[in-house]
Formats: structure tokens, C-alpha cells, sequence
């Protein structure tokens, strides 16, 4: 101290020249560096003794720190035990306190170093620092006795035996969990209760697993926090985990408890919400089945109508609870909605595209499930009139999915929308010559009709006279049939009986094409109707 008090004279005149010879520059520029010095924390033993902030003689926190600590690092055990003397100074203009035992300058601590936040003198952080040094020299000095250093090894291999037994505890008690359940779902597997868990069952692993990750994790970081808590020199890492822990579960309980009443008035509000749809939901119910008469809302438009008013309700529902939910205001939560807004802007035009036109066909009352329709190429019965397309099963029994778009700029044909108990109509075409009698035409398909399995008899099966053309004339048989699905094999065994009624009555169902008539009727007598490999016993009704 004698020397740095002796060069004092020197360094105040050098200071001086510098300033003039700067003319005022060098004040901005010697702030500016003494905002550049940077704050370094003296750590002993893991233990925060001071924090420096400022320069002393050239030397920045930094330096001033690894110095403090090759000199704390350099004492003997006897000087460890001595107190530790504190000497204030004054250098350079700046007040300051020396920490030392004895001799041996352990470390300085100046007025530049004071935190202006925490309001204490000089003479407070000078005590507070030698308590803190104390402390760890105490420590370094008590991890050295033996009685100390096997204690805290034997109170260590305690606990890591009793965690490596709650480790085994954990995936036996995992084990037989997880067995037990798969043999209750494997003995009520044909349950209609459990046999969604089949299904769910990889979820449940991945779910144990995790729960087990989770308990082994607790294990680990209790046994470690445990065991730094037993040496003197880690005692700081345990304390800091144990303060960690349970200053991490303060904060879960506290923000547990400040968000209770958001909470539970966002469930009261769900609650609500859900209660005024189910209540919705019987309204619409009684209307489908006929019992509430409302103007508007046909028995074809009530599933859709209630799909609409029940996301109307949800959605308003989950809209006033929204701010009510915890962490709805955080920065997470509205990353989350911007991407989600941003990805539907994105991939909704198709969507929606598809949805109005479900919303058309149903509204339009189209066509309903049940009803038996041609859209062109596809003839069939609808199965399905979803949100964004529609199925048909066709003749060949095959579903057909068709986006609700084409069928809105596609035109409809339905024949169950005004069949109502008649049933669907079918029909057929025959061109018989003009030397036939028209009555005697009529008889003979109708007789077909009434032959055929699948039509009906009531209502009547009809014929229109469609054309007279120059050489034949054009008829139609109309015919009522409850199963559209079977519309080929029906008008199949159809053909065939008409063929047989008219080779019956010896009326030729060819149209004259010809030059000359021939002299005789074009014909099948019935003696040959089954020739070979026609079955000979066949009835009628089954050619």
C-alpha cells in the first residue's frame, strides 16, 4: 500500500497533462471507459463472495478477480482459521476497504463497486463480503476432515440405494400396469366399453412412458440435490437446486391459485355452452322425427341446419371464454393463432368452396340419403351427403365419392324425390310394326310387367305410345319398383319376360327395316323357347 500511495503524486500529474493536452475530449472518453469496465463475481466453492464493478490501478474487475482468487486459493490451512481483517484506503480518489488475514491481501472492495440499486454503504459490503468469504473458507477447511468427508459419502451411497431401489420400484410398478391392463383389454376386447382402447393402446404406452420418464426424473434430481447437500464444497449447488425446486413449485401453485377464478369461469361458461346445445340438439331431434313443426325446416335440411347452429354456438361459446383461460394473453398463445389464422387463410378457399356447395345441395334439397339419382355417369343411390362430398352406390355396388362443387354445376335427376310410396319408376322402349294391334301391345307388356319379381303391381305398370314413326310405332313401359339398386337385373328379367309374352302371341318384336315384307311373322314358337344350353325347366319368370 506504501508503494501505490507513493506513486499517487505521479499519476494525478500525468492525469492533468492528459486532460489538457485533450481539451476536453479526454472527460467523454474516460466515461466512456469507465462504462466499458465490466462487472466480474469472486466465486469460492461454488459460493458468489463480491461482485466488482470498477478498475483499481489499471486493473479491470476481471483482473481483479482472478488475482482475488489465486490469493484466496493460496492460503494455508491456519490462515484459513484466522479472522479476516478488514483496513479502509483511499487511492486515486476512490474510498475503499482491503479484506485481509494478516498479512495476505486477500481482495479490495471500493465505492465504485456498490451497487446503486441496492442502497448500502461501503463498510455493509465490505462485512457482507468477508461473512460470505468466511463462510467458504469455513467450508474448504471442514471438507478436508475426515469424520466430515465419510459421512458424506456414507449418507450418499444410502441414497443412491434407496434411489436405485424407487428406480426399480417405478418400472416393476410400470410393468405390471401396463400387463394388467393389456389383459383386461384382451379379456373385454368384444366390449363395446373397452374396445376404443384397443385402439388407443400405443397411446397408452407412449403415455406410461413418459409418466415413467417423469418419475425417474424426480428420482435423479432429488438424489442429486441430496447428495451435493452433504459436502460442505457442493452444498451451494444443493441448496440451489432445492431452491429451484421449490421455488419452480410456488410458482405452479401460485399461478395455480391466481388463475382458479379465470378458470373456473371459462368451464362454467363451456358448461353453459354445452348444456344450451344439447338442448338445441332435442329440438332438432323432435323436428326430424316430426313432432315440432317449424316453417322453413324440412325433415332434409334439420342435420345440416343443427351441424350450423351447433358450431355457431361453440364457436361463441369458446370466444367468450377465451380471455377467461390462463396464459390466453401470452405471446405463445397469439404466435399460435397467427399461424393457425395464416394456415386456414391459406388452405381454405377449397375448403369453403366445398362446403357452400354442401350447403346448396342441402339447402336446394337435392337430394337426400336414400334417394336414387343420375348425375351423368354415375347412377346409384346417395349413401352420404357430407360437409364436403357425397357418396353414391352404384349398380355395380360400388361407392362413388363425388365433391360436393361438381355436383352443384352438375345437373340432378332424382327418381325418389316425387316416388313417395308409388316407389321409383322404371321404364323400357319396344318399336313393334304398325300391323299389330296397339291393345294387343299394351296387354302384352303390362302382362310382362305384372311377371317381372322386383316390380310392383300396385300401383299399375302403363304404356304410352311414344311416336309414330313412317315404319313402326314407338312404345314405353312405365313400372314402379321399391329397390333402385336392383334397377339392372330387374329390367333384365323384364326384357326377358316381354320377349317371352311376345314370341307367345306370335308378334314379331323386330321394326321393319325391310324392302319386302316377308311372308310369314318373325317368331319364336314356344316349342322352341329353350333351346340348348338354356335350362328346359326355367319358369317364366326366372328367363
Amino acid at each position: 500500500m506504501t508503494q501505490v500511495f507513493s506513486k499517487l503524486p505521479a499519476a494525478l500529474l500525468l492525469l492533468l497533462f492528459s486532460c489538457f493536452l485533450l481539451a476536453g475530449a479526454g472527460a467523454p472518453a474516460l466515461a466512456a471507459d469507465e462504462k466499458q469496465v465490466k462487472e466480474a463475481t469472486l466465486h469460492y466453492h461454488f459460493r458468489p463472495i463480491v461482485t466488482l464493478r470498477t478498475s483499481l490501478v489499471g486493473a479491470s474487475a476481471e483482473d481483479r478477480v482472478r488475482r482475488s482468487l489465486l490469493r484466496i486459493e493460496s492460503l494455508t490451512p491456519s490462515q484459513m482459521a484466522q479472522p479476516i481483517e478488514r483496513t479502509p484506503f483511499t487511492v486515486d480518489g476512490k474510498r475503499g476497504i482491503s479484506l485481509h488475514i494478516g498479512q495476505a491481501v486477500l481482495f479490495n472492495v471500493l465505492e465504485g463497486d456498490l451497487d446503486p440499486e441496492e442502497r448500502i454503504s461501503l463498510e455493509e459490503a465490505a462485512q457482507r463480503a468477508a461473512q460470505e468469504l468466511a463462510v467458504a473458507l469455513e467450508a474448504a477447511a471442514a471438507q478436508g476432515r475426515p469424520r466430515v468427508l465419510l459421512m458424506g459419502i456414507g449418507l450418499a451411497c444410502l441414497a443412491t440405494a434407496v434411489a436405485m431401489t424407487l428406480f426399480w420400484l417405478i418400472g416393476r410398478a410400470r410393468t405390471v400396469l401396463v400387463v394388467r391392463l393389456e389383459h383386461f383389454i384382451d379379456a373385454h376386447s368384444t366390449s363395446n366399453k373397452v374396445r376404443w382402447a384397443r385402439h388407443g393402446w400405443l397411446l397408452v404406452q407412449r403415455v406410461t412412458q413418459l409418466v415413467m420418464g417423469f418419475l425417474w426424473l424426480t428420482v435423479a434430481y432429488l438424489w442429486l440435490t441430496f447428495v451435493l447437500a452433504r459436502f460442505p464444497l457442493t452444498e451451494p449447488l444443493g441448496d440451489r437446486l432445492t431452491e429451484f425446486l421449490f421455488g419452480l413449485l410456488d410458482t405452479l401453485g401460485t399461478g395455480l391459485v391466481h388463475a382458479m377464478p379465470a378458470l373456473t369461469t371459462a368451464l362454467i361458461i363451456l358448461f353453459l355452452t354445452k348444456a344450451f346445445n344439447e338442448a338445441l340438439g332435442n329440438f332438432f331431434r323432435a323436428a326430424k322425427e316430426g313432432r315440432v313443426q317449424v316453417p322453413g325446416l324440412h325433415p332434409e335440411t334439420v342435420t345440416a341446419t343443427h351441424r350450423i347452429v351447433s358450431i355457431l354456438v361453440w364457436g361463441l361459446g369458446v370466444a367468450i371464454a377465451y380471455p377467461f383461460i390462463p396464459m390466453s394473453d401470452s405471446d405463445a398463445f397469439k404466435g399460435l393463432s397467427v399461424m393457425f389464422g395464416f394456415m386456414l387463410t391459406l388452405g381454405s378457399a377449397g375448403i369453403v368452396n366445398q362446403l357452400m356447395s354442401g350447403l346448396v345441395l342441402v339447402y336446394s334439397r337435392a337430394l337426400s340419403v336414400g334417394d336414387f339419382v343420375d348425375l351423368g355417369e354415375t347412377v346409384g343411390v346417395v349413401s352420404e351427403v357430407g360437409a364436403l362430398s357425397t357418396k353414391i352406390i352404384n349398380m355395380r355396388n360400388e361407392e362413388v365419392t363425388i365433391p360436393n362443387a361438381v355436383l352443384v354445376s352438375s345437373p340432378i335427376k332424382n327418381y325418389s324425390r316425387l316416388a313417395g310410396a308409388r316407389g321409383t319408376l322404371v321404364s323400357t322402349k319396344v318399336t313393334i310394326g304398325y300391323d299389330t294391334p296397339w291393345r294387343q301391345v299394351h296387354a302384352m307388356l303390362i302382362a310382362a310387367a305384372q311377371q317381372t319379381p322386383g316390380l310392383r303391381t300396385t300401383p299399375s305398370p302403363f304404356v304410352y305410345q311414344r311416336s309414330l314413326a313412317d315404319w313402326y310405332v314407338e312404345y314405353e313401359l312405365f313400372a314402379h319398383m321399391d329397390k333402385p339398386l336392383e334397377r339392372v337385373p330387374v329390367l333384365s328379367a323384364l326384357h326377358a319376360n316381354i320377349q317371352d309374352q311376345f314370341n307367345t302371341y306370335g308378334v314379331q318384336i323386330m321394326s321393319p327395316h325391310f324392302v319386302v315384307q316377308p311372308s310369314g311373322n318373325v317368331v319364336v314358337p314356344p316349342e322352341n323357347w329353350r333351346p340348348a344350353p338354356a335350362a328346359p325347366d326355367t319358369p317364366h319368370s326366372e328367363s
